[in-house]
């Protein structure tokens, strides 16, 4: 029996190094290589073959080649015996010259292998079959000479030609190459059948200007032809640059190398007044104002969003560093001892096991153990410290069992850890392809995967870790991630930071990315008391959307803003779009000490009811008890993120079940939705790297102010709402007159209004506000809806400045 075990153990065992021999990335290199070598070698015999191969075509006809190598036979061919064979067969007796198609595909799937970007294996070898068929067809019809060495279609060509020619005829024969060359150059290029149509309607005069619109999305066609031909739609406002920035296309007119604003930006309003929503350069025709119609023309073009900064560029992948770390092999040594320590162990407590095999992570290895039959889990799961103590490991933890698997699970820390770049994660593929609304990339699992989720289907994250385990680098990763993937328009973060140190590096994207109260000088929130009135507020912004998705008649904030990029909703009445708001908060228990209730309530709302309007909140402390963490919070943030905390009964606060404080530290962490908990290795995000994302954004044209929330009134009243018999209008302010006479004219009237638009503080703005109320020009604040006017018209007004006078 011992025997028997013994010889299942070392099939297992070598069949495990095996594997990860396969698996290993630099077996696929070498693979690669060798598949690209004999590529270059097969295209040289091939290319010599058409200078040598009448002199070699007596000596190597009809004569194997085990024979030809057996007489030694003198060949000329640049590439000796094998090669001078090999090309024979390959055009003469194949597919004639088309067959420099198969070394096409071969060399890109060398390629391939060796990590080269941008191939795609599929679409190569379709392309390659069917451009060899119909070339070995076209040289086999055309130019089959019989007085020549080289067969131009090779066999195969002759042989299909001489067949359809006997069927269908020379016409036949022809029309059926030329359909198959227009088809594989429909399929291959999207420029084919806008010139098809243009030559099939006999439109001659607009064959230099062809314009063609599909009816379906074909996204695969020419994506990339899209994305340049976008920016020339309308012009766009010069950005100051310095190295490695790229600066954005400017005027030919522009002369001077500066920061500017557009003139269409100057002005652009981010209130979310709806009576003060701009359109850009979408604007409203002046018939339809006039006639009062709140429908827009038949032939208006879609509302941009992105149009306001249409000269925006996201922030490149060199601002993000590569560690060399990252690109440490396996250590099969290492694995197959563990295995044997592991299977030692077990055998002492008398457990034995049928195999075991390991999955290798970035910072983890997964030891996935199947035991025998008649083993109880449970002793397994009892001896995690005798299973450390004999690896010399830090920690363990044991998985018992794997969710979907009939495995044990044993997660063992490497000796020699990498380090996960968040460049590594940002350039990858799946990031880049990801259709996420807000996609968020974290990390490596233990399978090399790149982890994703996307933050609007969680649709909160409660973060959790003690000091210096790396839930500040966690929070940078999951604000980078989505400042690579979404436009200022489409985003904003109102970020909240108590220790006034983690969240400073992001005022540069003051006007691209962050949302603020009015009255506030920053948009980073550190003051307690200006935390509570920003969740306030977020709660009147969380209403008013849920009153425009109900006029809307849709049930999420996605279908309105389809909606009204499509023009079916009019801003005329107070339709605007909106952008997903990401609250991020880095030390929850900080202020829950000191503010208590009053942050809890305004949060459990959001938490409840947000998600339909684009709310989305991320809650971050390293005090993960049950004082901090409630009952309330818990039930309303299903998704965590639980890095290494001090004793069981924080992972259990923030994870319902044990496992974090057996993690290993430095970005080890659990992500948790539900009831499946994942292992990821965070990545790795530095300071200066986040600094240089910022300066890029920073540099280039944003907004005039950040996005203004709406203006929350505690209970009592505040300015703006003091009685108008208190005012003073015999002091009125010197830009009394101008104010009013713009509150008139652009029918709006709000304290944030006339900040913007006269460049004063908030209280002057107030003091402001409240004589103009006295005066009957705007009745009283009612909430964050805009004020009513009680003046429409200039006359009207001019009498009342006349009789202030």
């Amino acid at each position: 029996m011992a025997k028997k075990q013994s010889r299942r153990a070392g099939k297992d065992g070598w069949d495990n190094t095996l594997g990860m021999i396969i698996r290993n990335e630099r077996t696929h290199f070498i693979m690669g290589l060798v598949l690209s070598i004999f590529t270059i070698y097969v295209g040289l015999a091939i290319i010599s073959f058409f200078f040598t191969g009448a002199a070699d075509q007596s000596q190597i006809e009809n004569i194997s080649l085990k024979t030809l190598i057996a007489n030694k036979v003198n060949i000329r061919n640049w590439t000796g015996i094998r090669g001078a064979y090999m090309a024979n067969v390959l055009v003469n007796r194949w597919f004639g010259v088309s067959s420099l198609l198969l070394l096409f595909f071969t060399g890109s799937a060398g390629a391939k292998l060796m990590k080269c970007k941008g191939i795609s294996l599929i679409k190569r070898f379709l392309f390659s079959i069917s451009t060899l068929i119909w070339g070995s067809l076209f040289f086999g019809f055309f130019f089959s000479w019989p007085d020549t060495f080289i067969y131009w279609g090779g066999e195969h060509g002759i042989k299909l030609a001489e067949w359809l020619t006997v069927n269908i005829g020379a016409p036949g024969t022809i029309l059926v190459i030329v359909g198959l060359f227009l088809s594989i150059a429909v399929v291959s290029n999207s420029r084919t059948m806008p010139l098809l149509y243009t030559i099939f309607t006999f439109n001659w005069l607009k064959l230099p200007s062809i314009s063609f619109r599909r009816k379906e999305k074909e996204e695969e066609y020419d994506e990339e032809e899209e994305e340049e031909e976008r920016p020339s739609a309308a012009p766009t406002t010069p950005i100051a640059v310095s190295p490695p920035i790229v600066p954005a296309p400017s005027r030919p007119s522009d002369s001077q190398f500066q920061i500017t604003v557009a003139p269409e930006e100057e002005e652009y309003n981010q209130s979310t007044t709806p009576s003060a929503l701009r359109d850009g350069r979408q604007e409203l025709s002046d018939r339809t104002l006039e006639e009062g119609d709140d429908e827009f023309p038949a032939d208006m073009e879609d509302y941009d969003p992105r149009l306001d900064l249409s000269a925006f560029r996201s922030p490149t992948l060199d601002l993000l560093q590569k560690y060399e770390s990252g690109e440490r092999q396996v250590d099969f040594d290492e694995q197959i001892a563990n295995q044997r320590r592991i299977k030692q162990t077990l055998e002492n407590f008398g457990i034995s096991i049928a195999s075991i095999k390991a999955t290798v992570g970035p910072t983890i290895t997964l030891y996935e153990v199947v035991p025998d039959a008649g083993v109880r889990i449970s002793k397994i799961k009892n001896l995690e410290d005798d299973i450390a103590l004999n690896l010399e490991a830090l920690g363990i933890r044991i998985i018992a069992p794997m969710p979907g698997k009939g495995t044990i699970g044993i997660e063992v820390p490497n000796k020699d850890p990498q380090i996960v770049s968040m460049q590594s994660v940002i350039a990858s593929k799946k990031f880049m392809d990801c259709k996420y609304d807000l996609p968020i990339a974290l990390g490596k699992t233990i399978t090399n995967e790149i982890f994703m989720f996307d933050l609007c289907k969680m649709p909160h994250l409660l973060v959790a870790g003690a000091t210096g385990q790396g839930k500040s680098v966690g929070l940078n990763a999951i604000i980078t991630s989505m400042l690579y993937k979404k436009h200022p328009s489409e985003l904003k973060f109102v970020l909240v930071d108590p220790k006034m140190v983690e969240f400073n590096i992001y005022d540069k994207i003051e006007r691209h990315y962050l949302a603020k109260l009015p009255e506030s000088d920053k948009a980073i929130i550190t003051d307690p008391t200006k935390v509570i009135q920003t969740l306030n507020s977020l709660c009147k912004e969380m209403d008013d959307r849920y009153d425009l998705l109900m006029q809307a008649h849709v049930r999420d904030v996605k279908s309105y803003n389809d909606k009204f990029i499509h023009r079916r909703l009019s801003p005329l009445k107070g339709h605007r779009y909106m952008p997903y708001i990401v609250v991020i908060i880095d030390e929850f228990g900080d202020l829950i000490m000191t503010s208590g209730k009053e942050i809890e309530l305004p949060i459990a709302r959001i938490a409840q009811k947000a998600r339909a309007v684009g709310l989305h909140m991320v809650i971050a402390t390293q005090r993960p008890s049950t004082n901090i963490i409630t009952g309330t919070i818990k039930a309303n943030f299903p998704a965590r993120m639980a890095f290494r905390v001090s004793s069981m009964i924080d992972s259990r606060t923030i994870l319902d079940q044990p496992g974090a404080n057996r993690l290993i530290g430095r970005g080890d962490m659990l992500f948790s939705q539900g009831s499946d908990v994942i292992r990821v290795q965070c990545a790795f995000v530095d300071t200066p790297e986040v600094e240089q994302i910022s300066e890029y954004i920073g540099k280039q044209t944003g907004y005039s102010t950040a996005f203004v929330l709406p203006e929350y009134l505690p209970e009592g009243g505040s300015i703006g709402s003091s009685d108008s018999s208190s005012i003073d209008l015999g002091s009125r302010d010197p830009l009394f007159d101008e104010v009013a006479r713009a509150i008139v004219l652009e029918q709006q009237g709000s304290v944030s209004f006339i900040q913007r638009k006269f460049s004063i503080g908030y209280n002057r703005a107030g003091r402001l506000m409240d004589q103009i109320e006295a005066v009957g020009i705007v009745g009283s604040a009612d909430g964050s809806k805009p004020r009513q006017l009680l003046i429409q018209d200039e006359v009207s007004l001019e009498h009342i400045l006349k009789s202030l006078k």
